[in-house]
């Protein structure tokens, strides 16, 4: 077996216009398509992280609301690297959105904090 690369990583949100204006407009992922899914009652927007990676965006109706605390099996937190957490930080928040005090991540000791997508998902950036 030879698992290269990350294809996607699928996500649910509860509004997907609201759900584009995060990850669009505000975090800069270029669209590659969106299609509505009659059949489904449901969006399914895909976003490109990178060359090998894209972000699955699939809105459904009356999605379950996510398990916060304790946490739950499964995804835990997106991760994005960024060459700089501090100057990342500075422009999410000239958006409104809050980040997590920065902090050193113990085993790396590199930059990182959170911040949250509409849907409370924890959104990680990491030098």
């Amino acid at each position: 077996m030879n698992l290269q690369s990350i294809h996607h990583i699928a996500i649910i949100v509860s509004d997907i216009q609201v759900a584009k204006k995060f990850y669009v407009d505000k975090l800069g992922f270029p669209v590659i398509r969106e299609n509505y899914r009659a059949d489904r009652q449901d969006w399914k927007l895909d976003l490109r992280v990178n060359e090998q990676t894209e972000l699955e965006i699939f809105a459904e109706k009356n999605p379950p609301r996510r398990v916060n605390r304790p946490e739950a099996c499964g995804l835990r937190h997106l991760a994005f690297q960024v060459d700089n957490v501090d100057d990342t930080v500075r422009e999410l928040e000239q958006m409104g959105i809050p980040c997590e005090p920065v902090r050193l991540d113990a085993y790396t000791n590199k930059k990182m904090t959170f911040f949250f997508d509409p849907d409370g998902l924890p959104l990680e950036i990491h030098e």
